[in-house]
């Protein structure tokens, strides 16, 4: 009795933890910036970004996501979102919350319901849907894939899909299907939460809106080459 007793204190003095109370489902956080580059646009030099960042447990987290493009001393787009996500399914986590547009003018609010997860063949899909407060239904999707080179080169094919119930010409935007952006980005990742890359970008303006930007004088597909990084803590 007396050696057992002495082993399990030596154990509990050597063995730092091996006694501690364990948290099965611990309050976890993660700060992902997916997009943070430079494109060479007509207008001068164009900085977008588009970052993410979660607190909470297994099934349920807070998110919080912003994405835009700066073009000189000017923002030309930008918007952040709060969510509420829950787990519903393997790999997929329904998410309802708010979202603000704070460019361009004229401002708008949304609240917005969606899925994020993984699609078969571990395509990275984020699908949401937003009802305006002047009577609009948005909806955007946004879907990537990973094809590992080697274990730190990737190259990340991308497609976001924007879509309008009714017009919104003070922001030049009209009913349908708006905007198309494919983006193509190979990156090196000299450590898992580091990577820069460099890429194309190609967005084109579709029905309504191309008629819109044609009748501003406005292009209505532009390419870019993009250069940026990748991180995540």
């Amino acid at each position: 009795m007396f050696k057992k007793l002495l082993l399990t204190l030596l154990t509990f003095i050597c063995v730092p933890g091996a006694y501690a109370i364990t948290e099965d489902d611990p309050l976890l956080f993660k700060v992902m910036v997916d997009q943070l580059e430079w494109r060479d646009v007509d207008e001068g030099s164009l900085w977008a970004w588009n970052a993410d960042a979660w607190l909470g447990k297994d099934l349920n987290k807070l998110w919080f996501k912003t994405e835009g493009e700066h073009v000189d001393s000017t923002t030309e787009s930008g918007f952040a979102e709060l969510f509420y996500s829950r787990a519903v399914a393997t790999y997929w986590d329904f998410q309802a919350g708010w979202r603000h547009d704070f460019e361009p003018e004229p401002r708008r609010d949304w609240f917005a319901i969606g899925f994020k997860g993984l699609s078969p063949y571990f395509f990275e899909t984020d699908a949401t849907l937003y009802a305006g407060g002047n009577g609009a239904i948005a909806g955007r999707i946004d879907t990537e894939y990973e094809i590992l080179f080697t274990q730190r080169l990737i190259l990340t094919p991308e497609l976001e899909l924007d879509f309008y119930s009714k017009d919104d010409t003070a922001r030049g935007i009209g009913s349908g299907f708006s905007t198309l952006e494919l983006g193509l980005r190979l990156r090196y990742e000299f450590r898992r939460q580091f990577g820069p890359y460099i890429g194309i970008s190609w967005e084109k303006r579709l029905g309504s809106t191309a008629d819109i930007a044609k009748e501003e004088g406005e292009s209505t597909s532009d390419l870019q080459a993009v250069l940026g990084i990748r991180a995540w803590f």
